[in-house]
């Protein structure tokens, strides 16, 4: 049988990040290259369907072999997360968005992420650091702007490091749309990996410089769950079904 994309994503992210040893650039780019190929489909979401509900599947002629059917991507109606895959060296996922919804300014600390869009566009930003103060106990400092404008499906997949290529960074979906994400380590209060959420002050004197300012959880902030109804994903300690 053909081994399937996200079998394929799982098995190089297994070899890229299960080292000790920080992953190489060209190990980057090689995990870079494969996203690059996934589609919506390939994850279990039919991004064109509008008939399904945000919470359900629905069989389709062309879903991906060993798959269960797929999530209607058009039908959903607030930010929605798939999860996928986590161990301690790695987590995979997909957020789904309504158009016009969207992800407030947060953090990967410590992290290597890899984005891919999997369909539609969406506005970001994204900073790094320059700055930094948590003497208050609260993050405050100065920051630099990496991106700020639009990506639009298709797209080669972004890579941002634990100190560079815009490690803060918020979405606002301009059409419905979905992300693929890939985090190594993943998010982990217990090991002081926490995501944090942020405030952008523009300054006026300096173009493309900005404070960011730690706040709190946005309240009307809502990421609901669905289940991952792509191809039955084989691991090494458990089957995700």
């Amino acid at each position: 049988m053909e081994r399937s994309k996200i079998q394929g994503l799982y098995d190089i992210c297994t070899e890229v990040f299960s080292d000790k040893e920080p992953p190489t650039f060209q190990k980057i780019q090689w995990l870079r290259s494969f996203l690059d190929t996934i589609e919506a489909i390939d994850v279990g979401i039919d991004e064109f369907d509008s008939e399904g509900s945000p919470r359900s599947w629905v069989s389709c002629p062309s879903s991906p072999e060993g798959s269960r059917g797929l999530i209607s991507g058009l039908a959903v109606t607030e930010i929605t997360y798939i999860h996928i895959y986590e161990s301690d060296d790695f987590s995979i996922g997909i957020f789904c968005f309504p158009a016009g919804s969207s992800l407030p300014l947060h953090d990967h600390p410590g992290m290597t992420v890899l984005s891919k869009v999997l369909y539609g566009s969406v506005y970001c930003k994204a900073y790094d650091w320059l700055k930094v103060d948590t003497a208050n106990c609260r993050m405050i400092g100065l920051a630099s702007t990496v991106m700020e404008g639009i990506i639009k499906a298709p797209k080669q997949a972004s890579v941002l490091f634990p100190r560079s290529g815009g490690n803060i960074h918020s979405f606002t979906a301009l059409t419905p749309c979905a992300i693929l994400d890939v985090l190594s380590p993943p998010y982990s209060d217990e090991f002081g990996r926490p995501s944090t959420y942020f405030s952008d002050i523009p300054i006026p004197s300096l173009p493309g410089y900005v404070i960011l300012e730690e706040r709190d959880l946005p309240e009307d902030l809502v990421v609901t769950g669905a289940p991952y109804l792509g191809p039955q994903l084989v691991t090494d300690d458990v089957d995700v079904c």
